[in-house]
């Protein structure tokens, strides 16, 4: 695990400091970037998304999905919580909390955005940061790979009629062209140029120069890219936040109960159907975990930069790491 990955929280918060202090000194000078739209989407964030999400997509292998007869109980295991479970129950912790629980401390327009950034870290899965969370609970690699694989093209089908329905629920209505719009460019085209840039490239120059040069080239590309998205994002965020900072911990609250809700609930069907340890931890790690770079970049393209919706996506990003980290620790204590 990288020093950046292993201190993601820390960076996020540095983040939230500078961009807060952005927003407050340059409010209107940042403002001219939120205004710089094609069609709903933001084009500085979506060029950061791009370089965010571009180097995930071009690691996986979907020459995997050869292998996926494999394993296939886990396999079903990981597609029933990711598809039947886990954007449900988030949208049903983030009910309880922002309709209900919180109605003395946040108002119904913060209310209805913080959920609908809460429904969209429960429909999109962990593509990237699963591959760390197996490695650390000794999984099987070659069986995450064909997760991430499948959950991908999965993706491309469940996830836009999920996030309708389940914010249509809430009453919040938005445009079925704009979802289209968002999914087609933070996901469609980085997935279909990552497939392609994958085969040329292993094809001719090698997959030790792919892995050792031209991914430890692009790493650097999306972390930079990660990090100015999130000052972006507080800059524009920053007079609400200075207001109100109790809301990061308002939101963080069902984030974090969903969280460890779904991994014991993976991780006790996987011991019921006894799966290995190899098979049964990343099973529970990809349910668990949150494919957030999606999640902040249709918030933004949706809701806008200083929505409360984007700002629950964040909140995503900032107990994303801890909150694993405790539960790699599970997961290898519990090792059967």
């Amino acid at each position: 695990m990288s020093n950046f990955e292993r201190y993601l929280t820390l960076w996020v918060s540095i983040c939230i400091v500078v961009g807060v202090l952005l927003g407050k000194f340059f409010g209107e000078g940042i403002s001219v970037i939120s205004n710089l739209t094609i069609a709903t989407i933001n084009i500085p964030v979506a060029i950061l998304v791009w370089l965010m999400i571009y180097p995930m997509m071009v690691q996986i292998d979907f020459d995997s999905l050869k292998d996926v007869k494999k394993n296939i109980k886990g396999l079903w295991l990981t597609l029933t919580i990711n598809w039947l479970v886990k954007p449900f129950t988030m949208a049903f912790f983030a009910w309880i909390f922002f309709d209900y629980l919180y109605q003395a401390y946040i108002t119904p327009q913060e209310a209805t955005e913080y959920f609908a950034g809460a429904v969209l870290l429960g429909a999109a899965p962990c593509t990237a940061m699963v591959f760390v969370w197996s490695y650390l609970t000794h999984g099987d690699a070659n069986y995450t790979l064909v997760q991430v694989s499948v959950n991908d093209l999965i993706l491309l089908v469940l996830f836009i009629p999920i996030v309708r329905f389940l914010l249509g629920v809430n009453n919040i209505e938005i445009p079925y062209n704009v979802l289209i719009t968002s999914v087609v460019i933070f996901v469609v085209l980085p997935l279909s140029a990552g497939y392609l840039s994958n085969k040329y490239l292993i094809k001719n120059k090698g997959i030790e120069w792919f892995k050792d040069v031209f991914l430890a080239k692009l790493k650097p590309i999306s972390i930079v890219a990660l990090l100015t998205t999130l000052v972006l994002l507080f800059a524009f965020q920053g007079e609400k936040i200075i207001q109100n900072p109790f809301a990061i911990l308002l939101i963080a609250v069902p984030l974090t109960l969903q969280t460890y809700f779904i991994f014991f609930v993976s991780w006790t069907i996987g011991k019921w159907i006894k799966l290995p340890h190899a098979i049964c931890a990343p099973a529970a790690m990809i349910g668990a975990s949150n494919f957030f770079e999606l999640s902040v970049a249709i918030a933004i393209s949706i809701f806008g930069l200083d929505s409360g919706a984007s700002l629950a996506t964040v909140v995503g990003v900032l107990i994303e790491v801890p909150i694993m980290l405790s539960l790699v620790k599970l997961a290898n204590k519990w090792s059967f």
